[in-house]
């Protein structure tokens, strides 16, 4: 079993800025992928950014060039610096990890953008 928690995230106004912080435990020997989701009012989930055990970054093409995700193996812990936010960016953002083919996801936690 993998745990995932979430910490940061809040509120913002257009044009700021905001971090989210990601970390793994118990079987984390195996975890591979890790990435961040958002799921907004009505709308699916879907994937904002992730990054490879090897480092390679994918991100969605709506927050390209604004968003980015590292990754510290040593410590399982994912961060997405999330830099000129824009109304669209709100939802809930939910951290994903695989290990052995499985997904495990983190509770969620709230980003507001207000305009």
């Amino acid at each position: 079993q993998v745990q995932v928690v979430e910490s940061g995230g809040g509120s913002a106004q257009a044009g700021g800025s905001l971090g989210l912080n990601c970390t793994a435990s118990g079987r984390t020997l195996s975890v591979t992928g890790m990435g961040w989701y958002r799921q907004s009012p009505g709308k699916q989930r879907f994937e904002v950014a992730h990054i490879k055990e090897t480092l390679e970054t994918d991100y969605a093409f709506s927050v390209r060039g604004r968003f980015t995700i590292s990754r510290d193996n040593a410590k399982n812990t994912i961060f997405l610096q999330m830099n000129d936010l824009k109304p669209e960016d709100t939802g809930v953002y939910y951290c994903k990890i695989m290990s052995w083919g499985l997904a495990y996801w983190g509770q969620g936690t709230q980003v507001t953008v207000s305009s």
